[in-house]
């Protein structure tokens, strides 16, 4: 048995093993998914499809860009979707290929200038924390959502380092819990080596004014350096962005080297996305019915986990503890129709195993009354 075998017989014991899940219940019918990150319903629409490539010019569009995009002879596309970025933004933007491509890129890039050190939220992505490995930059984590504590490495750090980046999200993707977004501004105002970071992955096309985040919508939204969102989300497609200043754009063009060295994206799919966000910044009427259906979930799941807070949100978690019950739970709920998928460590860490529930404005509130009927009926 080669070592490949034994990490995946330890990791099968563990009950930590990955499969790439089923789609569809063992009867072929199509299972309310609760695990996509579609919040808005617009993946899930097609109709929205059909009215895109309805324009002829939409369906002649390239599928491929064949090079980097510092290399790519098509740029219409990415200069379209980048100018409406920065209209809305409010600043320059530039378009990554997802957003473990835009944080690898942006925070190696960041931190690896001399002189610079990270601290970050203990509870960010992955791709986050690969970034930080991949500078090479001194860093530290600070507990999560906790002021107090950043503030204490603040004060201890800043006076030791040229720039301190601090790194969060504005909605964590495992909890579905929320940054204090005027209280990091406020700490930078203090310190004024801080560079401000915001991933908005899970906020974009939900939260803030015209779904554009919720930094969008703070007082202090200009002294925030880097805000980064993604498309693979609500907005239904691939790719991301980080909206800087002009000055970081200039350095990440030529620093970053997840942008320098990937092919670009496909110009028809900068072009979609552009689309998307056109009609998705005036569907308050979809995010309203979001949060509506995260306050219902709120009710199921609280009872459920007396010890837990759970914020009322579009993601929300059911924490078993145990990567076994995770995956037993999942099943047992993919038997009644739901594909909810266990989250198991390392994702997160040992001992908060859960079941990672994620809302789309296409659920009906029947569907969640049925997710309550299950664990009324069912012990977890």
């Amino acid at each position: 048995m080669s070592v490949y075998s034994d990490i995946l017989a330890q990791l099968s014991a563990r009950g930590n093993l990955r499969r790439i899940p089923a789609g569809t219940a063992a009867g072929g019918e199509t299972v309310v998914d609760l695990s996509s990150n579609d919040y808005l319903g617009l993946g899930a629409d097609p109709e929205l499809q059909r009215q895109f490539m309805s324009e002829e010019s939409n369906r002649t569009l390239p599928l491929t860009s064949s090079a980097s995009r510092l290399l790519a002879g098509r740029q219409e596309e990415y200069a379209s979707l980048e100018a409406l970025l920065e209209e809305l933004y409010g600043r320059p933007a530039l378009l990554f290929n997802s957003g473990y491509h835009a944080n690898t890129g942006l925070v190696s890039a960041l931190a690896g200038v001399a002189g610079c050190m990270i601290v970050a939220d203990r509870l960010v992505h992955a791709s986050i924390i690969d970034g930080i490995m991949l500078s090479k930059a001194p860093f530290t984590r600070f507990r999560h959502n906790d002021m107090d504590h950043l503030e204490r490495i603040l004060a201890k750090e800043s006076p030791r380092h040229e720039r301190l980046i601090v790194i969060v999200e504005s909605v964590y993707s495992m909890d579905g819990d929320r940054a204090d977004i005027d209280a990091l501004v406020a700490l930078k105002r203090r310190y004024p080596n801080v560079m401000l970071y915001v991933d908005e992955a899970h906020a974009l096309g939900v939260e803030g004014p015209r779904g554009l985040g919720i930094c969008r919508g703070a007082e202090g939204y200009g002294e925030i350096d880097v805000v980064v969102g993604t498309f693979g989300k609500a907005c239904a497609s691939m790719g991301a962005f980080a909206a800087v200043s002009a000055e970081l754009k200039g350095f990440l063009i030529n620093s970053s080297r997840s942008f320098i060295f990937s092919t670009a994206l496909p110009p028809i799919s900068a072009a979609w996305t552009e689309w998307v966000i056109r009609r998705m910044i005036g569907m308050d009427d979809r995010r309203e019915a979001l949060k509506a259906l995260g306050r219902r979930l709120h009710s199921i799941l609280s009872p459920l986990q007396p010890g837990t807070v759970v914020t009322p949100s579009h993601i929300q978690p059911l924490v078993t503890g145990d990567p076994h019950k995770a995956v037993a739970l999942s099943a047992a709920l993919l038997e009644h129709g739901f594909k909810v998928l266990p989250i198991r460590t390392p994702t997160v860490p040992p001992g908060t195993e859960r079941l990672r529930f994620s809302l789309s404005a296409s659920i009906s509130p029947g569907q969640l009354d049925r997710l309550e009927d299950f664990f009324r009926n069912n012990e977890i």
